[in-house]
C-alpha cells in the first residue's frame, strides 16, 4: 500500500499534468527512492551505483516527480541535489511564479548526470553534472497552461520576465551554483543548479 505522502504526490501529478504517465504503476520503485534519500516528495527510482573513471554517483535516483511537480524527462541525481531540489520547488520557486497566479507544475530538463567538463570544454575542470550535484532547467510549466522560458522570458519586462528571474534569485542560497542567462554564452537558455559548497558562499550570476 501506498503511503498517504505518496498518494498525495500521485494525485497533484494526475491533476496537473495532463498526459502523465501512470506513476502508481511504478509503486515500489518510488517507495525504494523515498526510503533511500529519506523524502516521500520525491517520485522515481534507484538506480545502479555510476562510475566511470572520474565520474559516478554512489546510489543513484532516477526523479520523475520533485514535490509534485513532474519533469520533462527523469533527472538522474544523488539523494543531496534531489532533496535540495524537492525542497526548493515546494518552498522557493512556487513562490517565485505566485505573480502569474498559478503555480508550477512541470519544469523541463537538459540535463542532469554527465560525465563531461564544464561546459563540455577540452581541458576545464569536471562538471558537477559528472558527479550527480546538477541539474539544468529550461522552463516552467504553470498549471493554467502557460511557460515560462528561461530563454525567451529572461529578459522581457512583464509578468512572465519577473517570473523567472525571481526563479533565478530564489535558488541562490539553496543551491551552490546558480548560472543563467546573465552568466556566460553556455547558459542563455537554462538555469544551472548544482549543490557544490564554496567557503565564500553560494556562486549566482
Amino acid at each position: 500500500m501506498l503511503k498517504p505522502a505518496l498518494l498525495l504526490a500521485f494525485t497533484l501529478v494526475a491533476c496537473t499534468r495532463t498526459g502523465a504517465p501512470d506513476l502508481s504503476a511504478y509503486a515500489a520503485e518510488h517507495e525504494g527512492l523515498s526510503r533511500l534519500c529519506n523524502n516521500p516528495a520525491l517520485l522515481g527510482k534507484v538506480l545502479p551505483d555510476i562510475s566511470a573513471g572520474q565520474c559516478g554517483i554512489d546510489n543513484p535516483v532516477a526523479v520523475h516527480v520533485v514535490a509534485g511537480v513532474a519533469l520533462s524527462t527523469p533527472a538522474t541525481l544523488n539523494c543531496r541535489t534531489a532533496n535540495m531540489l524537492a525542497d526548493w520547488v515546494a518552498n522557493d520557486a512556487q513562490n517565485a511564479v505566485k505573480n502569474l497566479r498559478s503555480r508550477i507544475t512541470g519544469m523541463r530538463v537538459l540535463a542532469s548526470y554527465a560525465c563531461r567538463t564544464r561546459n563540455s570544454q577540452r581541458g576545464a575542470r569536471l562538471s558537477e553534472h559528472a558527479r550527480g550535484n546538477a541539474i539544468d532547467i529550461a522552463s516552467f510549466t504553470l498549471a493554467n497552461g502557460e511557460e515560462v522560458s528561461v530563454e525567451y522570458d529572461w529578459r522581457k519586462a512583464g509578468k512572465s520576465g519577473k517570473a523567472v528571474r525571481a526563479l533565478h534569485a530564489s535558488a541562490c542560497g539553496p543551491f551552490g551554483t546558480v548560472l543563467g542567462p546573465d552568466s556566460d554564452r553556455f547558459h542563455y537558455n537554462h538555469f544551472h543548479l548544482d549543490t557544490a559548497e564554496y567557503r565564500s558562499g553560494s556562486y549566482c550570476r
